[in-house]
C-alpha cells in the first residue's frame, strides 16, 4: 500500500463512520422529539445492530493495520491527517479495550434510558429510572477501568469531555468560583429584588415559535441546514456532518424566556458545529472539540450577548410586537427582569450568579457515585440536602430535582463541569473580542456578522483540530484566568443592584 492509497482509505473510512454516526444520531433524535412513546425497544433493537457493525468497523483488523500504517509515517502527513490519525487511533485503542458484547449492550441501554427517563420525570418518579442509572454509573466505572486502569474512573470522564481535565483543576477551580460568587450572592439578597412579573403571563407556543425563528435568522443560523424542533429538555446534536445540525427548545406557555434563551443557547452551539471549515466534513475533525469549548459559545451567546443591555434593547420591541402584554414595559425592565439572581430549582433557567452553583451539585454527586461513596438510589436524598444548602432552596419533588438533566440518561458522566468551565471560557474570549469588534453596536443593531466572523476565525473554522486547550489559548494570547468570569459576574451584578 503506498501512502497516497493510505491516505484514501482513510478519509473512506471516516465517511463510513460519520455515516454509522448519520443513522445512530437520528434515532436518538427522533426518540428525543417526535417518536411515539412505545417505540424505544424498536430503536434499541436497530441500534444494537449498527452500534455492532461500528464497532467491527472501529476496531477490526483491516482499520488498525491502516492506522498504524499512518501512524508510522506521520512525518510525511499534513497537519489535519496527523490529527485525524492520532484521534481515531485514541478511539481505536480504548474501543478495543472494551468487550464488543459489553459495548453494544450500552447503547442498547441508552436507548431504554431515555425512554424510561421520560417517563420517569413526566411521574416525579426516580425510582423508575432509578435501575437504568445504576447500570450507567457501573459501566461508566468499568468501562473508565477497561480504557485506563492506572487512572481515576471519575478523572478519565473528565478529560473524555475536556482533554486532560482532572478532579484537582475541577476543585481548584470551582473554589475560586465560589470564593467570588457566594459573598456577592449574599450581596445581592440584602438588596430590594428585581421585579420579573412581566416574564410571566400568557405566551402562546405560535408566537413563541415566531420569536426562534426570528431569534435564529438574527444570530446567523442558516436555517437550510440548522432544524428545531421540541423536546423535554433542550439540546443539539450534529447528524453526519455539520451540514445537519439539530437544536431543540422547550416551549412553556407561562414563560416565554425559557424558551427564548434555550435557542439562544442551542443555536450558540449550532453556529460553532456549523462553523467547521468544510473540508473538515465527514472526518474525525468535523464539529466541535471538547465540551467545555462547545459550552463557551452557547453560554457565550446565550448569556455574554443575549443578555446584555445592548441586546435586550434590540430585541424588545419584537418582544412587544409578538407579545402585546410587554408593550406596557421597556426595554430597561426586560433587561433587568431576565438578569434578576435569585436561587432557584432548574439549573436551565438559572441566572449567571447562581448558575455555577447548579452545576457543583452535580459535580459533587457524580465524583461521589463514581468512587463508591454514595449509592445511585440516595441520589434525590443527597440532590434535596445539597440544593438546600448551596442554593437556600427546598427541592418539592424529582422531577425539579434529581430528575431534571437528561445528560445521565445519555451516559454523560463527566460532562456538566463543561457548563461552568464554558461559562467562564466565554468571558475571556468575549473580552479579547472587543479588542477588534465593537460588540455592543453589533447588538444594538442585531448584526451578528462581524461577532461570528470573529468566532469564525478563532474558534470554529478550527473544528478538532486543535487540542482544546492550545485552541483557547491561541484565541485569547493570554492563559485562561476564572477570575475574568468572576469580575464580569461582580461588575454587571454589582451595576445592577448598587452594590
Amino acid at each position: 500500500m503506498t501512502l497516497d492509497e493510505a491516505i484514501k482509505s482513510l478519509m473512506a473510512l471516516q465517511a463510513k463512520l460519520a455515516a454509522y454516526g448519520h443513522a445512530m444520531g437520528l434515532l436518538f433524535y427522533d426518540g428525543a422529539t417526535t417518536a411515539p412513546k412505545g417505540t424505544a425497544a424498536n430503536r434499541g433493537q436497530t441500534m444494537s445492530i449498527l452500534s455492532e457493525e461500528h464497532y467491527k468497523l472501529t476496531t477490526g483488523g483491516e482499520t488498525v493495520a491502516l492506522l498504524e500504517f499512518l501512524d508510522a509515517r506521520k512525518s510525511e502527513l499534513d497537519e489535519k491527517q496527523q490529527r485525524m490519525v492520532f484521534l481515531l487511533i485514541k478511539d481505536i485503542r480504548n474501543m478495543q479495550k472494551i468487550p464488543m458484547d459489553e459495548y453494544v449492550a450500552y447503547q442498547q441501554l441508552l436507548v431504554e434510558a431515555d425512554d424510561v427517563w421520560h417517563r420517569a420525570k413526566e411521574t416525579s418518579d426516580f425510582a423508575l429510572f432509578e435501575p437504568v442509572l445504576e447500570k450507567i454509573f457501573e459501566t461508566n466505572i468499568r468501562f473508565a477501568h477497561y480504557c485506563a486502569p492506572e487512572k481515576d474512573s471519575y478523572d478519565y470522564w473528565l478529560s473524555e469531555y475536556e482533554d486532560g481535565l482532572t478532579m484537582a483543576q475541577c476543585d481548584e477551580f470551582f473554589a475560586t468560583l465560589r470564593e467570588h460568587i457566594v459573598p456577592l450572592l449574599k450581596k445581592i439578597k440584602e438588596k430590594p429584588q428585581v421585579d420579573d412579573a412581566m416574564l410571566h403571563g400568557h405566551f402562546s407556543e405560535e408566537k413563541q415559535a415566531q420569536l426562534s425563528d426570528y431569534l435564529m435568522r438574527t444570530m446567523g443560523l442558516d436555517l437550510d441546514h440548522v432544524g428545531l424542533s421540541t423536546t423535554e429538555h433542550p439540546f443539539t446534536t450534529s447528524l453526519g456532518s455539520h451540514f445537519d445540525e439539530r437544536i431543540t427548545t422547550h416551549y412553556l406557555e407561562e414563560n416565554f424566556a425559557s424558551s427564548m434563551f434555550s435557542v439562544i443557547h442551542e443555536g450558540g452551539h449550532a453556529l460553532y458545529d456549523t462553523g467547521s471549515a468544510d473540508d473538515l466534513a465527514y472526518t474525525v475533525l468535523d464539529g466541535g472539540v471538547s465540551m467545555g469549548i462547545h459550552e463557551s459559545q452557547s453560554r457565550f451567546y446565550e448569556n455574554l450577548l443575549g443578555r446584555s443591555r445592548a441586546f435586550t434593547g434590540f430585541v424588545f420591541p419584537k418582544l412587544c410586537e409578538l407579545f402585546p402584554s410587554l408593550a406596557g414595559h421597556t426595554a430597561e425592565e426586560f433587561y433587568r427582569a431576565i438578569n434578576k439572581a435569585e436561587p432557584s430549582l432548574i439549573r436551565t433557567e438559572a441566572d449567571e450568579v447562581t448558575y455555577s452553583l447548579h452545576v457543583m451539585v452535580r459535580y459533587e454527586l457524580e465524583k461521589r457515585v463514581m468512587h463508591g461513596e454514595l449509592k445511585v438510589h440516595d441520589l434525590p436524598g443527597e440532590w434535596n440536602r445539597l440544593y438546600k444548602e448551596y442554593l437556600g432552596v427546598d427541592v418539592p419533588d424529582d422531577k425539579h430535582g434529581v430528575l431534571q438533566d437528561s445528560h445521565w440518561s445519555g451516559g454523560s458522566i463527566g460532562y456538566f463541569p463543561s457548563y461552568a468551565l464554558g461559562s467562564a471560557y466565554g468571558a475571556q474570549l468575549l473580552r479579547k473580542m472587543k479588542e477588534t469588534v465593537d460588540v455592543d453596536e453589533c447588538l444594538k443593531t442585531g448584526n451578528f456578522a462581524p461577532i461570528n466572523a470573529w468566532n469564525r476565525e478563532h474558534i470554529w473554522q478550527y473544528g478538532c483540530l486543535k487540542k482544546p486547550g492550545a485552541l483557547l489559548e491561541q484565541a485569547l494570547g493570554e492563559k485562561f484566568d476564572p477570575t475574568v468570569y468572576t469580575q464580569y459576574l461582580e461588575e454587571k451584578y454589582g451595576e445592577i443592584y448598587g452594590l
